[in-house]
């Protein structure tokens, strides 16, 4: 098989994920979650329900399917930040972007359909501490640690933590800054 048919096979299938994730999402936001089952939301995609499965581990996951983005842009902002730039400098700078998508985007329908729902909130506790776990092992190495410490879990979670407490606040920029400026701080005492 060519590189060519490899390539115009995995488009297809990034396509095909996608198409359902917006479909769930639209008749997640126009029914609700609880209402909407797996069937339908591979009925109006036009998929079978295994092709559902074959993209997305669970209901839940089709709410969340950018959740690895997320996970991979905080994880970048340490691995593969400019050279004088500290970690938290770094962090800082993605938060303040991440933030800034979240507000042009509109996002807070998603997130009142996340408080709506006890599983959209577990799994999105559940998806912060996996996202955590990740860049707690960069820190690590960026710490030049051979195995994650209990303070580099620590700070993880707590630069985890930024976007949810931004994303609510009134002003979001300036949660950021706050709460990056005590992480900065304890960056500093775990160093």
């Amino acid at each position: 098989m060519s590189a060519e048919q490899v390539g115009r096979r995995e488009r297809k299938k990034a396509a095909t994920r996608q198409a359902i994730a917006n479909t769930a999402l639209g008749l997640f936001l126009e029914r609700g979650y609880d209402a909407v089952g797996i069937r339908e939301v591979a009925q109006a995609a036009d998929v079978a329900v295994t092709t559902v499965f074959a993209h997305f581990a669970s209901k839940e996951a089709l709410v969340f399917d950018r959740d690895q983005g997320f996970q991979d842009r905080v994880v970048r902002a340490v691995t593969d930040r400019d050279a004088g730039t500290t970690a938290p400098e770094a962090l800082r700078e993605e938060l303040h972007a991440i933030v800034r998508d979240f507000i042009v985007s509109n996002a807070t329908p998603f997130w009142r359909l996340v408080a709506s729902s006890p599983d959209l909130q577990e799994y999105e506790s559940k998806m912060w501490l996996r996202h955590a776990d990740a860049l707690a092992v960069a820190v690590a190495a960026d710490r030049g640690r051979p195995a994650v410490s209990p303070a580099d879990q620590a700070l993880a979670r707590f630069v985890l933590g930024v976007f949810p407490l931004a994303r609510d606040s009134a002003d979001p920029q300036a949660a950021v800054d706050e709460i990056m400026n005590l992480i900065a701080a304890a960056w500093e005492v775990a160093g």
